[in-house]
């Protein structure tokens, strides 16, 4: 060997630093400066205020954007429900309607949320309300008692009501005044203030289906292409499908094919933002040919990836692939 003492490496000794080194000298101490990649947090929003105000269509908004929704819960559950949560898969999203139906025990909700405060559990408060001549109407309509009422008025129970839920309007995070608003009104404010405009955009499925065997009963749009050459009469085709890509060339090839398949995205693009407008969830079209082999299931492929490309959520059925 040849070099002094002094060359060599660095060896960590009892009278280094208080934190000796744990990796050789000249290697970068990665992990120091590395931010560890951190879990989707668990969100809880609490949707309370007063009743006739629309908690329960509030509620129904978030269920259908896959928020895990319980109505009516003594508050003293909600911590349990919250500990069971995982933001790494299941139950992310809870939704609580907590409300003066729950009578003496709507008491121990502030006791509830000071503990959320002091665990760090991020948490929303949602008040819906309206005025006193909504509530009592909407009351009428639905011809049952104010829960607070008792042996008084239905403007009895509200003016009990609003005393006990006051202080929560105070420290809502979202306050919602449904006055007047219908009920896919209120929805898209949901949406849009609680929710996140666009958190959940239309689910497509698109359906491929031979009419021989019916046309399917949950179908939005029927879209029959039987005006195509069938590929059946093409021997070599005779035993693939639609999925296979000698038979997508062949249909796709025919004159029109292509181009029809473009129409009709461009032309359920104002369809859809319609549904969007009047809260509908989703949009199911059926393509049909003869037995939904060849045709029907090379169109639909087509449209679900043209439909996904201009940034829509869609998933391709093929009901009656293999029934022949």
């Amino acid at each position: 060997m040849t070099g002094d003492a002094t060359d060599r490496p660095h060896a960590p000794t009892h009278d280094d630093d208080h934190d000796p080194l744990t990796v050789p000298g000249g290697i970068p101490l990665l992990e120091s400066t590395t931010t560890k990649p951190s879990a989707e947090r668990s969100e809880v929003i609490l949707i309370t205020g007063m009743s006739g105000a629309g908690r329960s269509r509030a509620a129904a908004v978030l269920e259908d954007l896959d928020w895990y929704v319980v109505d009516n819960l003594p508050p003293q559950l909600l911590a349990p429900m919250v500990g069971m949560m995982s933001p790494d898969g299941g139950v992310r999203r809870l939704a609580a309607v907590v409300d003066a139906r729950g009578k003496e025990f709507f008491s121990d909700l502030d006791g509830v949320i000071e503990s959320f405060r002091a665990q760090g559990i991020e948490y929303r408060i949602v008040f819906l309300d309206a005025d006193d001549a909504t509530l009592v109407r909407r009351f009428e309509q639905v011809r049952r008692p104010h829960p607070l009422q008792g042996e008084g008025t239905i403007l009895d129970g509200i003016a009990a009501e609003r005393t006990v839920t006051e202080h929560l309007r105070e420290r809502a995070d979202v306050y919602l005044d449904t006055s007047h608003l219908n009920v896919h009104e209120l929805a898209a404010r949901v949406r849009a203030e609680v929710a996140g405009a666009g958190e959940r955009p239309l689910a497509i499925t698109v359906v491929s289906f031979g009419f021989k065997y019916g046309i399917p009963l949950d179908a939005d749009h029927v879209v029959d292409v039987r005006f195509l050459s069938n590929p059946y009469w093409v021997t070599e085709l005779r035993h693939l499908t639609g999925k296979d890509a000698p038979v997508a060339d062949y249909v796709l090839g025919l004159p029109g094919a292509a181009e029809f398949v473009s129409g009709y995205a461009d032309l359920i693009e104002p369809i859809t933002a319609g549904y969007l407008a009047e809260q509908k969830a989703y949009l199911t079209i059926a393509f049909g040919c003869t037995g939904g082999k060849h045709r029907s299931v090379a169109l639909s492929e087509r449209l679900g990836e043209t439909l996904r490309s201009r940034g829509y959520s869609v998933r391709n059925l093929h009901r009656d692939l293999g029934r022949e």
